[in-house]
C-alpha cells in the first residue's frame, strides 16, 4: 500500500460533521475540504478540522485531490450529488438510506458501473462485530428454521427536529425526508433483510399521528421472506419517552433479542454450548466507511453495504409506501 493518503470530501455537515471528524482519524485518509449551503457552517468546521471549505459543491468535485466524496444531504438528494461526484471520477459514499427513490438508486448504481468507481452506502450498524455474529449464527442454523422476526423502532421527534436541518424544514418534507420507515427505522429494515435474506412480499399502513408534518411519523408493516419467515414492523417518532428499538427473531430451535445494538438474550437448541460472542468476526472488519472505504480502493477489499444493497432497503420501504396508498400486498422483485 503507498504511503499517499486519500483525499476526502464531505458536502453537508449537519451529521456530516462527524464523517469529516472520522477523515482526520483514519489511517490512509485526508480530509481536504468540507461543503453546505447554509451560511457560515462550512467555514466554521472546516476551520475546526483544519480542511478548506466551500458553499459550491462543483468546486469541491473540481479538485484533483479529492478521491472520496461523502454525501450527507438531505434524504431525497443523496443520489443527486452521488451522481454528480461519480461524473466527476470520485468515488462515494452516502449516508442512509441510499435515497427515498429506487429508480434514483438504480441511476446512482449504473452511474458507478459506468465511471469504474466504489459506491457504498453508510450503515453503521454494519460496523458492529455483534451484528456480524448474529448474521452468522443464522446463517449456520443456530436458531434452526426461521420462523418469524419482530422489528420496534419507537422513538420520539420534536418539532424542532422536523423544523430543523438545512434546508430548513426537510425533514418535515415527503420529497426530501420519506419518513419515521424511511429516514430513522431505515436502519432496522436493512439489518432485517441482512439477517433474514430476501424478501418476498410487503403490506402495510403509514401515517402521521402527532406532528404538523407532510411525512408519516408511523408506520406498521408485514414483511414476507422468500424463506418463509415473516416479520412485522413499526416504526414511530411519537413515543413519549423514547422506548428505543428492538428486533427479536425466532426459528424453531432458538430465539435472539437485540436491543438498541446489543444482544440480551441468545437461546440456541442447536449449540445450546455456544455464546453468540465465541462466534469469530473477520479481524479486519472495519469500524466505519471511512476506514471501508480506504480499505475497499487501496486492497480491493468489498465495502460492507454497496449500492445493489443500499437499494434494497429502499425497493423495501417504497413498497410498504405503496401498500399504503393502494391497501394491496405489494411484491419484491
Amino acid at each position: 500500500m503507498s504511503d499517499k493518503k486519500l483525499g476526502w470530501g464531505i458536502v453537508g455537515l449537519g451529521m456530516g460533521r462527524n464523517r469529516a471528524i472520522k477523515a482526520t482519524q483514519a489511517e490512509g485518509a485526508e480530509l481536504r475540504c468540507v461543503c453546505s449551503i447554509e451560511p457560515g457552517k462550512a467555514e466554521l468546521v472546516g476551520k475546526e478540522l483544519g480542511a478548506d471549505w466551500t458553499m459550491d459543491y462543483e468546486e469541491m468535485l473540481d479538485r484533483a485531490d479529492i478521491d472520496v466524496v461523502g454525501v450527507m444531504s438531505p434524504s431525497g438528494l443523496h443520489c443527486d450529488f452521488v451522481i454528480q461526484a461519480l461524473e466527476a471520477g470520485k468515488h462515494v459514499h452516502t449516508t442512509k438510506p441510499m435515497d427515498i427513490s429506487v429508480a434514483k438508486t438504480d441511476a446512482a448504481i449504473a452511474a458507478a458501473k459506468k465511471a469504474g468507481k466504489i459506491l457504498a452506502v453508510d450503515f453503521d450498524s454494519r460496523y458492529n462485530p455483534i451484528n456480524h455474529q448474529i448474521r452468522m449464527a443464522l446463517q449456520q442454523g443456530k436458531l434452526g428454521k426461521l420462523i418469524c422476526a419482530d422489528l420496534i423502532m419507537k422513538w420520539y421527534r420534536d418539532m424542532s427536529y422536523y423544523g430543523g436541518g438545512s434546508p430548513a424544514g426537510w425533514r418535515s418534507r415527503k420529497a426530501t425526508e420519506g419518513g419515521s420507515i424511511a429516514n430513522q427505522g431505515v436502519h432496522f429494515v436493512d439489518l432485517l433483510q441482512w439477517f433474514l435474506g430476501p424478501v418476498k412480499s410487503v403490506m402495510g399502513r403509514s401515517g402521521t399521528f402527532n406532528h404538523p408534518i407532510e411525512t408519516e411519523d408511523q408506520t406498521m408493516a408485514m414483511v414476507e421472506f422468500q424463506s418463509g419467515a415473516w416479520a412485522a414492523l413499526h416504526t414511530t417518532t411519537c413515543s413519549t419517552p423514547d422506548l428505543g428499538s428492538v428486533i427479536e427473531i425466532n426459528g424453531s430451535q432458538g430465539a435472539l433479542l437485540w436491543k438498541d445494538n446489543d444482544i440480551t438474550l441468545y437461546h440456541s437448541a442447536v449449540d445450546p454450548d455456544t455464546k453468540l460472542a465465541d462466534i469469530p468476526v473477520d479481524p479486519n472488519l472495519p469500524r466505519n466507511i471511512i476506514e471501508d472505504m480506504v480499505s475497499a480502493i487501496t486492497k480491493g477489499t468489498k465495502v460492507q453495504c454497496d449500492g445493489y444493497e443500499g437499494r434494497k432497503s429502499v425497493q423495501i420501504f417504497t413498497a410498504i409506501y405503496e401498500s399504503s396508498r393502494t391497501g394491496s400486498i405489494i411484491p419484491i422483485k
